[in-house]
């Protein structure tokens, strides 16, 4: 696919590509792009990869803060700190499945798009689609 010039006078598949790792430049090309779209779709589907881990990252700190609560009323009622390790080491296997999740998402990301191909991420793909073709 030729990706052409986006409007920061990179190659469109090297800015499509360092959208993804640096957020600020997809936010650039997003704001300043007009007309290569493979630049404006890869730059919007930065963004909502961004803003979807800053989501689960929100959500997963509330429930790790209401489970430590729980894990401290139980060891409290029990005289035993076992249920609280157990909680405290599942929500760190959970951040880091997401963090590697969110920075595998971000390199492959990366790599497809300087590569030239114009791939959907699972759910964030098709919102970035509907919203570069507009």
């Amino acid at each position: 696919m030729d990706t052409g010039k986006s409007a920061l006078g990179l190659d469109g598949n090297l800015a499509a590509a360092l959208g993804y790792p640096i957020g600020i430049i997809a936010i650039i090309c997003l704001i300043m792009e007009k007309e290569n779209r493979f630049v404006k779709f890869h730059a919007l589907q930065s963004i909502l990869l961004h803003a979807g881990f800053l989501v689960i990252a929100i959500a997963l700190w509330i429930i790790g803060i209401v489970l430590l609560i729980a894990g401290v009323a139980a060891s409290a009622a029990t005289n035993s700190g076992a249920v609280g390790g157990i909680m405290g080491m599942l929500m760190g296997l959970v951040w880091l499945v997401v963090v590697i999740a969110y920075l595998g998402g971000l390199i492959f990301a990366a790599v497809k798009s300087y590569g030239g191909a114009e791939f959907k991420l699972p759910i964030i793909g098709n919102m970035a689609e509907k919203f570069a073709n507009k």
